[in-house]
């Protein structure tokens, strides 16, 4: 994969766009530049789609729409324009089945799509047409919202391009059950007369959780999309590579095989692994894009197949710092084990953050981990208990030589170790950066509630905490 097998060591930062407001305006062009002051040259972030209720940006209502509320309202384009037309009928192919769906949805009461009547819920063409004639403004509203989101998108990106930052995207590999992608595309998922799932998708027990996690996405008909060339993912990753320069595959394990849960099964432990025809689809994919600027998510339970199948088609896979101290001295995530063809992280979204898993381990865990790290034994915040303001001003502290000091030993210790990995590519999120302890964690699997609402606290990006990152970047050969 060209851009990290062909390219100097590359430091990123994971920080969602919710994140900030506004993001694709002034606030995520800002970002940028901090970025480059920092010597950093990728941004990390996670899917772009309008999500549910939940606000989870893996439970999107469509793939290829983007989400109104990271639109900086202050810098909006002008509409009845060449431009403005234009995209309304370039992007036809997915932006008039998203705009009917979320009308439908509002006429519904935002009721699920398979409850609505049948006319609607079966997408019958008259009762189609009359929705189009009666709601033509609500419709021409969310197209006009749709092309603002893209025409921001496009500034951000010729920034980040001109400043030298990729943008490292993440593609979800399941739809959620209630979007537009399984109402106008129903014979490409598992689903019963009325729309309903007949299986779903999760993951069996593993870390995060001893019933597994029950996700209650739909899963894919593949032999419908063996049938029709893959058309449906080769149309969502294209449109998805339109926006970034690289792409993470959540889930890849699920390309080898899937976890397929019962409809109406209580927790995820009765589900069962079947095959995908992975091979087929990452050829057709290949076919299609000549590359295949992609990362895969390769956490959980890995089996030869999946590292088969990621390494048939040289796929970066992931390490992740925080799961690498189990007493093995061969843990794949203990940066002794590394691979250039990998990218590293202290921890991801899903994890605590450092400080925060830190302070929760155990005392021979903790032992570990200082031994590894070189850190001496002492006293540990409890976790959560640092603040956005104490992380603030230790990171206003400078050293004798004018570069800021460490906020703290860890996560700073765990940081420099991602950064000092043989991997091409380090990412560090945003949280560790700043030392935040649990307080600040973005999400916790297999719940429900308190998940992607964290903000980057205000006048966190200070020059000195800017400067202390260069001076790391540059010192592991990651800064350009």
């Amino acid at each position: 994969m060209r851009i990290l097998a062909h390219s100097h060591r590359r430091a990123g930062v994971l920080l969602h766009l919710s994140c900030l407001s506004g993001a694709l305006g002034r606030q995520g062009r800002a970002f940028v530049d901090w970025l480059v002051e920092a010597g950093f040259s990728l941004w990390q972030f996670l899917p772009v789609g309008p999500p549910g209720e939940d606000g989870s940006p893996y439970w999107v209502r469509s793939d290829c729409a983007g989400n109104p509320a990271l639109l900086d309202p202050e810098e909006m384009p002008p509409l009845g324009t060449a431009e403005h037309r234009s995209f309304v009928q370039s992007e036809r192919s997915w932006l008039e089945d998203y705009a009917l769906f979320e009308v439908l949805s509002r006429l519904h009461g935002g009721s699920a799509w398979w409850s609505w009547p049948p006319e609607h819920r079966d997408r019958d063409p008259q009762a189609l047409e009359r929705i189009r004639r009666e709601q033509a403004e609500p419709l021409r509203e969310i197209e006009a919202t749709q092309f603002a989101f893209a025409w921001q998108w496009r500034r951000l990106h010729d920034h980040a391009r001109s400043r030298g930052v990729l943008l490292f995207g993440d593609l979800p590999f399941y739809v959620a059950p209630d979007s537009v992608e399984t109402w106008a595309h129903r014979s490409e998922f598992q689903l019963d007369a009325t729309g309903r799932p007949r299986a779903v998708a999760g993951v069996p027990p593993d870390y995060f959780s001893q019933l597994g996690q029950f996700w209650g996405n739909p899963l894919y008909d593949w032999d419908a999309m063996l049938r029709d060339g893959f058309v449906f993912w080769r149309n969502r990753l294209r449109r998805q590579l339109d926006r970034v320069d690289l792409l993470r595959l959540d889930h890849f394990r699920a390309f080898a095989a899937h976890w397929a849960i019962p409809a109406g099964a209580p927790d995820a432990r009765s589900g069962e692994w079947k095959r995908t025809p992975g091979w087929a689809l990452l050829r057709t994919l290949r076919d299609d894009l000549a590359d295949l600027p992609l990362v895969a998510e390769d956490l959980g339970v890995i089996t030869p197949d999946v590292v088969d199948l990621r390494r048939g088609f040289a796929l970066p896979g992931m390490r992740v710092l925080q799961f690498g101290f189990d007493g093995t001295s061969d843990n794949p995530h203990l940066p002794h084990m590394h691979e250039r063809d990998t990218v590293v992280y202290t921890g991801t979204h899903d994890n605590d953050t450092t400080a925060g898993w830190y302070a929760s381990l155990d005392a021979e865990t903790a032992r570990r981990v200082d031994f590894y790290l070189g850190l001496a034994p002492g006293p540990r915040v409890p976790a959560g208990a640092q603040s956005a303001a104490s992380a603030q001003s230790a990171t206003n502290a400078q050293s004798a030589t004018g570069v800021q000091s460490a906020p703290s030993a860890m996560p700073e210790a765990l940081v420099r170790a991602a950064l000092g990995s043989v991997s091409a590519l380090a990412v560090i999120p945003m949280q560790d950066l700043l030392a935040l302890g649990s307080g600040a964690r973005f999400n916790t699997p297999a719940t429900t509630r308190g998940n992607w609402t964290w903000r980057l606290p205000a006048g966190s990006l200070t020059p000195e905490l800017a400067g202390h990152y260069l001076h790391l970047n540059r010192s592991y050969g990651r800064a350009r």
